[in-house]
């Protein structure tokens, strides 16, 4: 196969990706896991045979069905991350939430972390990852949390990292140096793409009819909480600072907003 022909069998899978906002990066994806073989080694050898196996792939991306679940796989902050339907795939917007802890725990690092809502493991392995801490992640859904489990131990953090059922912090006791929560924050009404609203788990997306009713649970669990020195690092749409930030501060916590790359307001860092 030439180099020539794989540019058109990438060129042709990224123009039936129109719907996506990265449709040559899926198309990339794709070929290359089709090959078994890492994407930065296919860009850097095109002379390869395009296996039969890659249209198949392109044909489920033409349904609107995330890469991530496709492949089964996503990277994120330092680690990679096992995702498949019934888990929210992991983003790089929620990155902004590591970025903010790292910037609290500037010089020191924190001991314990708290994960509400931990999906697959996502903040609380890659917090893990930045730090030799010991975490508790928390979600509803047990398949979720199969994903969280298997990740876990095939980044080797199962002795470090603990994985429970249950309704955010509502069983859980004892004090955190950090907690992390990337909630439900979109309106039931909110427009989505198909291959998030038809694909991802309903739950993990939306939050009532303004988005905030999970952010109105949390605020009445994170002052008890967070340990003397430590804080909240909890993502919100990008419409929302203000309204979270006046839940937060009726249960009494101090907030600042932290952007993520395309400027958007992404984060608040809580401390009581």
């Amino acid at each position: 196969m030439s180099v020539a022909a794989v540019h058109t069998a990438l060129a042709d899978a990224a123009a039936r990706f129109a719907f996506s906002q990265t449709p040559r990066l899926d198309a990339e994806l794709l070929l290359a896991y089709a090959l078994g073989i890492e994407r930065n080694a296919l860009l850097l050898d095109l002379q390869r045979e395009v296996p039969a196996a890659f249209w198949d792939l392109v044909a489920r991306r033409e349904r609107h069905e995330p890469v991530a679940y496709i492949t089964g796989s996503r990277g994120f902050w330092t680690i990679d991350l096992e995702v498949g339907p019934g888990a929210l795939v992991p983003r790089a917007d929620s990155e902004t939430v590591l970025v903010a802890a790292g910037a609290h725990f500037a010089g020191r690092a924190p001991s314990t972390v708290l994960d509400l809502g931990t999906g697959p493991g996502t903040l609380l392995l890659a917090a893990l990852d930045e730090w030799p801490a010991a975490g508790l992640g928390v979600d509803w859904s047990a398949a979720a949390l199969g994903y969280a489990r298997r990740n876990a131990a095939k980044l080797g953090m199962a002795k470090r990292a603990h994985f429970v059922q249950g309704d955010w912090a509502a069983a859980v006791d004892g004090r955190f140096d950090l907690i992390l929560a990337n909630p439900p924050y979109i309106g039931t009404d909110e427009w989505l793409p198909d291959e998030v609203r038809t694909h991802e788990p309903a739950a993990a997306l939306f939050a009532g009819g303004d988005g905030l009713d999970d952010y109105r649970q949390l605020a009445t669990q994170l002052p008890r909480l967070i340990a003397p020195g430590g804080c909240a690092a909890v993502e919100i749409g990008h419409t929302q600072a203000e309204a979270v930030s006046a839940l937060f501060a009726a249960a009494g916590l101090r907030t600042s907003v932290h952007r993520d790359l395309g400027g958007r307001d992404r984060c608040l860092l809580a401390t009581p």
